[in-house]
């Protein structure tokens, strides 16, 4: 059996779960090669294979300081996982064939949809094109608005590269940094500038919107009524999102107003900050923990159970306090099967992050909140760290990254993924009633 005919044989799912298994396979041994490490000896296979997951899956945790660890090579071989791993390496693979000139097929289209959250199958090409200009703009822009910080504390050469690599790790939502501890680590050294705060920020919310809701605003622009259901969902939470936890950070904690607001953006999908986590309070922590679940948009370049996902689940609450049938909301029912879907997503992402935090609990007697933080960061694939994840055993890192990425993956395309086609039932069983509550 050849491959192409193997492929023939997998549903849509199944192939982006491979895909991304074998991005992952590949980033290994290119960062396993004596080119890809500072001192040219090569990286063992752990923190080789942990640095490809958390870059693949757009995560940003690390074993090893990326900057000083990792060799020109090593570093190029990251960004480039990053960049695929964030758009997928399915839309990747069609964009490869759109560029020779080739026909995309309808396996190929129904894979496309799949992988980018579309709701429909027609016009998927098209959506290609507006994904991969939108990406490539969007990264040129912040890349040129970083360059002049950049260049003044690195000079050109290094600067632009600096501002490359983190305009593309911000806008795919991954939190990978070449600044070493240079300031006390990730952005902390710029945390008092407002053009690197706004340009990543800005990076990390136009990925973490997700595609379908810029190609909707970018059809009808601010006119709220015209926008989908969808956009003005995902547009809705993103400002609250945002606006609360600043607030909260804000008033709670002994930083300023940028961090606070640099911190609440970036907690629920990117992973850079600009103040140290470590001295948070434990309510902080906790507010840290439920933003990096809820994470960004579907179809984006974040991970978490996503903005709409919450949505559901919260106006589902809100039918039951209303003793209402069906789930409202602005005029709309929001379908029962998306309401079903929701909750199997919650519920397998609180059933993982639970087990999995005490497990490491155990096998390194960890703090749990810090074993919950931890856990959150990988899982709602953000990148997020109090220092814990390169003192854990081998254990434990592969638990976090089997977490990365499921979190990527997301848990719907794994379920699918694990099922055959889906067969007609016959019948009907009887209802058998339960007493809840």
């Amino acid at each position: 059996m050849n491959i192409f005919s193997l492929l023939r044989r997998l549903s849509s799912f199944q192939i982006i779960v491979l895909s991304f298994a074998l991005l992952i396979g590949s980033g290994t041994l290119l960062l396993m090669t004596p080119w890809a490490t500072q001192d040219g000896q090569g990286a063992a296979l752990l923190p080789a294979c942990f640095t490809a997951v958390s870059a693949s899956c757009v995560t940003g945790l690390t074993v090893v300081d990326t900057a000083s660890y990792w060799s020109h090579f090593g570093q190029l071989v990251i960004l480039m996982l990053i960049q695929v791993g964030g758009l997928g390496v399915v839309t990747m693979a069609v964009a490869i064939t759109v560029g020779m000139g080739q026909h995309v097929g309808l396996m190929q289209r129904s894979t496309m949809q799949d992988a980018i959250s579309a709701q429909q199958i027609g016009g998927i090409v098209r959506m290609l094109r507006f994904v991969l200009k939108f990406t490539a703009g969007t990264e040129l822009l912040g890349a040129c608005l970083l360059l002049p910080v950049f260049a003044r504390d690195y000079g050109w050469l290094q600067g632009g590269w600096m501002a490359v690599f983190h305009s593309i790790s911000a806008f795919c939502n991954a939190g990978f940094d070449l600044m070493g501890p240079r300031g006390g680590g990730s952005l902390m050294a710029y945390a008092g500038d407002p053009l690197v705060n706004l340009t990543i920020m800005g990076l990390i919310m136009a990925g973490g919107l997700g595609f379908l809701t810029w190609a909707d605003l970018s059809v009808n622009r601010l006119h709220w009524r015209r926008l989908t259901f969808q956009t003005r969902i995902i547009i809705m939470m993103t400002v609250v999102l945002v606006a609360v936890p600043a607030l909260v950070f804000f008033t709670q904690e002994p930083i300023s107003g940028w961090q606070a607001l640099f911190q609440s953006v970036t907690t629920r999908t990117a992973g850079f900050n600009t103040m140290d986590i470590e001295t948070l309070s434990e309510g902080s922590r906790c507010i840290m923990v439920l933003l990096m679940m809820t994470g960004g948009a579907p179809g984006s370049t974040a991970g978490g159970i996503k903005t709409t996902t919450a949505f559901a689940l919260l106006m589902a609450m809100v039918s039951v306090l209303r003793m209402r049938g069906d789930v409202e909301c602005q005029s709309r029912r929001i379908p029962m099967e998306t309401v079903r879907q929701a909750l199997a997503i919650f519920v397998m992402y609180a059933l993982l992050f639970f087990g999995v935090s005490i497990a490491i609990g155990f096998v390194d007697h960890a703090e749990m909140i810090d074993a919950m933080v931890e856990v959150s960061s990988a899982l709602g694939t953000v990148g997020l760290s109090i220092g814990l994840t390169e003192k854990l055993s081998p254990v434990s890192q592969v638990m976090l990254m089997l977490l990365m990425y499921f979190g990527r993956v997301g848990a719907l395309t794994m379920i699918y993924a694990l099922h055959k086609r889906k067969k007609a039932v016959p019948c009907r069983l009887p209802e058998g009633r339960l007493t809840v509550g």
